[in-house]
């Protein structure tokens, strides 16, 4: 299994998965894992990766903040896609989602995975502001890659989830200090660093810390923010837990997401 980020970060989040096999045409099949980015955008960032939007088999949701949904209905017209999201997720979007379209919506069950071919997605619940929001383990019936961005703290359902993973793309958000000293006014500090905002760095060293890792082979860190934490400070944390080298972690970013990894 094949993964790469399109970009991760409060401006825009998109995580390619690669399908098994090739369309007609020789065309790359894949899938995503939200699209904060508009269709344009979101075009550009593929081609980097060597994939069109005529590849794009599914869109993946994990809740209805900006950064997540805001190019899913757009980018989905334009591949002609079904987008999958929970109903918490499908009622809070035809609020906010801009281009809404619910001729287009595919139900998701928390804890009910949904098979596309070759490949499994399985919605976890999670604590995070938002109506309904999951997050997902890929399997490819090999290999395991596990998702845990935008959620406030640990539960032990989602410990539990985790447990196995091959690859894990780990939330890193901000360093608790940075945060405390930063830019954010009070209300928004006590948001992101509460039960359903987001995870800091020590934080999601500790999930890591708790979750079977005898088949973990990689980690990337997600999701930094840019005023309240810094790549080295995430690798150090994670590093800590895994007991390996900083570099050994991934990071990532904003502006250049993450080239294709294998899970």
């Amino acid at each position: 299994m094949r993964f790469a980020s399109l970009g991760s970060g409060s401006q825009g989040n998109a995580l390619v998965v690669a399908l098994p096999g090739r369309t007609m045409g020789g065309l790359r099949r894949f899938i995503l894992v939200d699209c904060g980015f508009n269709r344009r955008e979101t075009q550009r960032r593929l081609e980097q990766l060597g994939l069109s939007l005529e590849g794009l088999q599914a869109i993946f949701v994990t809740h209805e903040h900006s950064d997540h949904i805001g190019g899913v209905f757009r980018v989905a017209r334009a591949a002609d896609a079904p987008v999958y999201l929970t109903h918490g997720t499908l009622e809070a979007a035809r609020k906010v989602a801009p281009a809404f379209d619910e001729d287009r919506c595919r139900l998701l069950t928390p804890d009910r995975p949904v098979d596309l071919g070759d490949l499994s997605l399985l919605p976890f619940a999670v604590p995070h502001d938002a109506r309904e929001p999951v997050q997902f383990i890929v399997d490819d019936g090999h290999e395991r890659l596990g998702l845990l961005t935008d959620v406030g703290r640990s539960t032990p359902h989602l410990i539990e989830c985790l447990g196995g993973v091959r690859t894990l793309v780990l939330e890193c958000n901000h360093d608790r200090d940075m945060l405390a000293a930063g830019p954010y006014p009070p209300s928004l500090k006590r948001r992101v660093g509460g039960d359903f905002g987001h995870l800091a760095n020590d934080a999601a060293a500790a999930i890591l810390a708790a979750i079977d890792t005898r088949r973990l082979r990689r980690v990337i860190a997600a999701h930094l923010s840019d005023k309240n934490n810094r790549p080295e400070l995430a690798r150090r944390a994670l590093a800590g837990a895994l007991d390996c080298r900083d570099e050994e972690i991934a990071v990532a970013d904003q502006a250049e997401g993450l080239r294709w990894q294998m899970a």
